[in-house]
């Protein structure tokens, strides 16, 4: 708990970090601040910060009008500080690997990003009080989704904040500024489901109309993906890369290919997202029109 400071001081906004490997003037930073209002990035030069991790969320954020599923990793420390780096990256995997062996969230931990080649940004967690790191062998294949959701349940104890993007602004980070840790939960906007992320990865991959999953899950007697059993969520993957393929592939062969590019790809430990695109490289690669066949 931090000491309450009384009298004048700045709003008790959270610092957001976006991760990127970059360099200005010759000096190396992995990640930086951001003023919205500015459009002005403020490299931060530390690449470790300590305190308490009191929650994982998935953000959707419009990127050049292209939807992109964000990792918010909330740290309380001497502020209160959210880690924003893409789903799909290094970063967010090997900080979602080492987490998954943290049994205990109660104590402080150390989060290290570590540059790699090129913009690559790898992330190590350190036992705070003891310096020793914590180890987990890499695994691209790995299944995040469920990672996180066990993520979360260990930190279902931990206080959540209230964040809004809008208030994301460059402040000092002084000790003699104004901080506080809330002594009970606020209400706060749910994280994104991993089935609801899971159906809007594939259909913005597939670019297929958002209207026509709504309109199906209508006739499920449902509003999300997540209040499905997986096997029903199964089949609305299905029948939207069936029906992206649909106009390329006679209909036995591309549910033949589904089966064996898809559905046993991912069965053998490949990313769903991963497998679907490399079929989709497979379908656009058939020059035979259908009406020809």
């Amino acid at each position: 708990m931090s000491e309450i400071k009384l009298g004048l001081g700045n709003p008790p906004l959270p610092i957001y970090l976006y991760v990127k490997n970059e360099e200005t003037r010759g000096q190396q930073y992995v990640w930086y601040k951001y003023i919205i209002k500015q459009n002005e990035k403020i490299p931060v030069y530390e690449r470790a910060l300590t305190g308490f991790i009191s929650e994982i969320r998935l953000t959707e954020k419009d990127y050049k009008g292209q939807d992109n599923l964000k990792l918010d990793i909330v740290i309380s420390a001497d502020e209160l500080y959210v880690i924003r780096s893409g789903i799909n990256t290094n970063f967010a995997k090997s900080f979602l690997l080492t987490a998954s062996v943290v049994e205990d969230f109660s104590k402080p931990l150390t989060i290290v990003a570590n540059p790699g080649n090129e913009n690559v940004v790898f992330c190590s967690l350190y036992d705070a009080q003891t310096k020793a790191k914590i180890r987990r062998d890499w695994d691209a294949n790995a299944d995040f989704a469920s990672i996180i959701q066990d993520i979360q349940s260990k930190l279902a104890f931990a206080v959540k904040y209230e964040l809004d993007d809008e208030d994301i602004e460059l402040r000092p980070t002084a000790k003699s500024q104004l901080k506080s840790v809330p002594t009970q939960s606020k209400a706060t906007t749910p994280p994104v489901h991993p089935q609801d992320a899971r159906v809007k990865q594939i259909r913005t991959l597939l670019n297929y109309p958002i209207d026509l999953v709504k309109e199906w899950l209508q006739f499920q007697d449902v509003e999300r993906p997540s209040q499905l059993p997986v096997a029903k969520v199964d089949e609305l993957v299905k029948s939207m890369c069936l029906a992206w393929a649909a106009d390329k592939l006679d209909s036995n062969h591309a549910v033949a290919s589904y089966q064996q590019q898809v559905l046993n790809t991912v069965a053998s430990g490949v990313p769903e997202s991963q497998a679907i695109q490399e079929w989709m490289n497979y379908v656009a690669g058939l020059k035979t029109p259908v009406s020809s066949r």
